[in-house]
């Protein structure tokens, strides 16, 4: 591990998000994931002479939703040009891409690393299209090429070098992951190449201003992989520095099986692309009424969801950070809460704790489990008037997680209704004190774990029904 304290780090994102658009960005062809090698490539993608691009305006909506969640300046008038670079897997010899104008400029990110707030600057949103795909695995000393993703819309989202660590950098791509998905604009398959992230990694001496040489990693498409590719990066880089060597700029790769970034080629400038405005397109003009009407159709933001229900619900930063962080989420509590006689906290606690934990062990979305807001619902008005405990509320979800039914159901089909008679109570605990007269010996000299073990003979002799509650307030009186 290099020596990092003398040194500071400092990381810009590129994230290219594909649009959740049925078709290309200039044709009609279809961008549904999965189909046989070049099925939805269509003359535009295969850039037969005489064709023409037709922009997609649901891929430019996408980018006015963006620009307005991030604060970000609409370009009434942006510009399409050509990024003239030679690949197999791109037809055409150039991508349509924006350049000196591009439709959404400015706006910022808020993340939170630990307990502290940053907020990560943006440079700019532009559209453009994907390349293909070169295929090298299923071909014996030769590539295949699939132009299924060539024309696919994505939006690229430029960050500031405004991140000093591999958190900040991860923390960063996860809400604007969590940000797309929320505004419906990008499915966020990871998996699938719908959110891939570059990352630009220099490191300079701390107390200088300049930027060190920076290398950009490629095609990062999953937290735990750029996270990694970041950390290596950075070693590599304080160590080549400090052996006396100089950084290059360059373009590299991760490779996680050896866990070391490898220089693909020297990093090109926007010079070497020869960018010209795309001659086939005009000017994209966007009128005002048009930004307005998506203005006034746009959800309740993340920041504001997390504010209302911090306000409204009283409930922590933390507990209203994890229900927003998806809107699925957010809208699975908002629905337990429409039950009506829900405590938000409770209901905070269970689905940040007991629901999320089986999502996550089950790789589910909320609205996929089985366990729904109504039925958990149920089960928290069961705890809420005592019927359950704690403990027999962890059995009852459980069940109720199998399909086993309702609450109610399950509470009476297994017995399981919390026993919270007082009564009752007072005659299982004399017995226990009866029977356990050394322990009772044991916490009047003082020692403490003797009450507790006299709780536990009690919701034992209870079979775990008595409210332990009450079997705490009973056991201190008698015991005095």
């Amino acid at each position: 591990m290099a020596g990092r304290k003398d040194w500071e780090v400092v990381i810009g994102l590129e994230t290219h998000t594909q649009l959740a658009t049925v078709s290309k960005i200039f044709s009609g062809s279809s961008t549904a994931f999965g189909a046989e090698p070049n099925t939805q490539a269509s003359v535009v993608e295969l850039a037969l002479p005489g064709v023409l691009p037709v922009l997609n305006k649901g891929a430019v909506e996408c980018a006015i939703k963006f620009g307005l969640a991030v604060g970000g300046t609409i370009t009434d008038k942006s510009i399409f040009a050509r990024k003239n670079y030679f690949y197999p897997d791109l037809p055409k010899g150039y991508q349509i891409s924006q350049f000196e104008i591009p439709v959404v400029q400015g706006g910022s990110v808020t993340i939170m690393v630990g307990d502290s707030e940053k907020t990560v600057r943006l440079t700019r949103a532009h559209l453009e299209e994907d390349a293909g795909k070169s295929l090298h695995e299923d071909f014996a000393g030769m590539s295949g090429i699939d132009l299924n993703r060539a024309g696919t819309p994505l939006l690229e989202i430029v960050s500031e070098p405004d991140m000093r660590s591999s958190a900040e950098a991860v923390a960063y791509a996860k809400a604007l992951h969590s940000l797309v998905m929320w505004l419906g604009i990008c499915d966020g398959n990871m998996q699938e190449g719908s959110f891939r992230c570059d990352a630009n990694v220099s490191v300079r001496p701390r107390g200088q201003k300049e930027y060190g040489t920076r290398r950009e990693i490629k095609n990062l498409n999953s937290f735990r992989f750029l996270e990694k590719a970041i950390e290596t990066e950075i070693d590599w880089q304080i160590a080549t520095i400090e052996d006396g060597g100089r950084v290059k700029q360059a373009t590299v790769l991760y490779d996680p099986d050896k866990n070391e970034t490898r220089e693909m080629r020297s990093k090109e400038d926007a010079m070497d692309y020869r960018y010209f405005p795309d001659p086939d397109l005009l000017p994209l003009a966007i009128p005002a009424e048009m930004i307005e009407a998506i203005r006034k159709a746009m959800p309740e933001l993340p920041e504001a969801m997390r504010a209302r229900f911090v306000a409204q619900y009283a409930l922590s930063d933390y507990d209203a950070g994890v229900l927003t962080a998806s809107h699925a989420l957010a809208d699975y509590f908002t629905s337990v809460l429409a039950a009506g006689g829900i405590e938000p906290k409770l209901a905070a606690n269970w689905i940040t704790g007991e629901l999320a934990s089986r999502l996550n062990e089950a790789d589910l979305a909320p609205d996929a489990a089985p366990v729904t807001a109504p039925l958990l619902a149920g089960l928290l008005k069961r705890i809420a008037d005592g019927t359950l405990s704690g403990k027999m509320a962890k059995d009852v979800f459980a069940a109720i997680w199998l399909g086993e039914g309702s609450a109610d159901a399950i509470i009476e089909a297994k017995g399981l209704k919390q026993i919270s008679d007082a009564g009752a109570i007072e005659k299982i605990i004399d017995e226990v004190l009866a029977a356990n007269p050394k322990s009772v010996e044991e916490f009047r000299a003082g020692k403490e774990k003797a009450f507790n073990a006299l709780v536990g003979q009690a919701m034992k002799a209870s079979k775990g029904k008595a409210n332990p509650t009450q079997v705490n307030e009973v056991l201190k009186r008698k015991l005095g």
